[in-house]
């Protein structure tokens, strides 16, 4: 039974685990927007060489106006341009990174401003120094209590002003912080602090879920006629969805459960094995006691129930303290180590029917074999 029920245990466990990643995943996502569209440079090859995607300057500014005037399932985009740097505020400092986009950045990416404003499309056109801050920066640098708000720091070397703060968002499932960054202007960013004319990619929100392939091949067509890429052409970046990442992870995540569950499974396995090995043993020790029920009319399938129900009844047993364990397992997991946990009603049912096989399979043999002993030899067996 112990085998059994460290089994069914593991399996509810592992599986509660590998559930709880997955849905933590798709969560973390989502929050992003399912019908989240974004573009990337892809990888160029120059002079024999393959170079990075951010070192790509495929992508324009005028790629968006094309987007957003021949794009009819698209509802929103904004170029968006990165830099990484030192956030400075008096003798405090932190590393972070800036982000630039336009006014819809902020609503395709699904960040919302806790107190203050977001940037104006007047700003965006004079580059103004202006900066909404994350939650991780305020705490970093801000640490004597001052209001951000209307406070003026320095991003390598250039002052920006604070207009505004983010709500927080915590980590992803990658473990990345949402909340250490600075969001401002594309055109300040791009300008002020690259002193580039291009941009690293390009974020847009399809009408809804259910138009995001529709949006992905409108947005394809769009940036190769753009780019002015013949048929027989490679595309020059890349068109990513939201959903799409889910899908990915999720099978991802699915292969690991099920190498987890796996993994417990061989717990279940030896534990059938500790049973038949022990009804083994007990049909040897109860020799005499066979031999007796056969000869006042005991029949051989009455000795075989009897020893098949005798199994049964361990493994069924063992699986429902498992079947406790495993909820209590899970639920200690989940609270100690922080991990999310999400015990699957199916995992309890196959763990439950598995040990009902277990019982039958394992117990058979031995019961067999005790069904099949001659009545006068068990009772002469010492």
């Amino acid at each position: 039974m112990l085998g059994i029920i460290i089994g069914v245990a593991s399996v509810i466990a592992m599986l509660a685990i590998g559930q709880g990643s997955k849905k933590s995943i798709q969560d973390q996502m989502s929050s992003m927007g399912s019908n989240l569209v974004f573009i990337m440079p892809a990888s160029q090859q120059r002079g024999g060489v393959m170079m990075g995607n951010t070192s790509s300057q495929t992508l324009k500014l005028s790629d968006v106006e094309a987007i957003q005037k021949d794009c009819p399932n698209i509802t929103a985009v904004s170029p968006e341009v990165r830099s990484s740097g030192q956030a400075v505020f008096g003798n405090k400092n932190w590393p972070t990174s800036l982000y630039g986009g336009n006014e819809l950045y902020l609503g395709i990416k699904k960040l919302e401003v806790e107190s203050g404003r977001i940037f104006t499309e007047r700003e965006i056109k004079s580059l103004a120094k202006v900066c909404l801050i994350g939650k991780t920066v305020v705490d970093n640098i801000f640490t004597d209590g001052t209001d951000p708000i209307g406070q003026t720091i320095r991003f390598k070397n250039i002052p920006m002003k604070i207009i505004g703060i983010l709500s927080e968002k915590g980590q992803n499932s990658f473990g990345q912080d949402q909340d250490d960054l600075l969001i401002a202007p594309y055109t300040t960013v791009q300008r002020r602090f690259l002193a580039i004319d291009y941009i690293t990619g390009i974020y847009t929100s399809a009408i809804s879920e259910d138009k995001t392939e529709d949006a992905i091949n409108e947005l394809t067509a769009v940036m190769r006629k753009q780019h002015k890429l013949a048929e027989n052409e490679e595309d020059d970046f890349r068109v990513m969805s939201q959903s799409e990442l889910v899908s990915t992870f999720t099978s991802i995540s699915d292969i690991l459960t099920t190498l987890l569950g796996a993994i417990a499974g061989i717990s279940l396995l030896v534990g059938g094995i500790g049973i038949m090995n022990i009804m083994y043993v007990s049909v040897t020790e109860r020799t005499r006691e066979i031999g007796l029920r056969m000869s006042i009319g005991g029949k051989g399938r009455d000795i075989l129930m009897q020893f098949l129900i005798e199994s049964t009844m361990l493994s069924v047993s063992g699986g429902v303290i498992g079947i406790l364990f495993g909820y209590m397992l899970s639920a200690l997991v989940g609270s100690l180590m922080g991990w999310p946990v999400v015990i699957m009603t199916e995992s309890v049912v196959l763990s439950f029917l598995v040990c009902s096989v277990i019982g039958i399979f394992f117990g058979w043999y031995p019961a067999r074999k005790a069904a099949n002993l001659n009545p006068i030899d068990a009772l002469r067996y010492e």
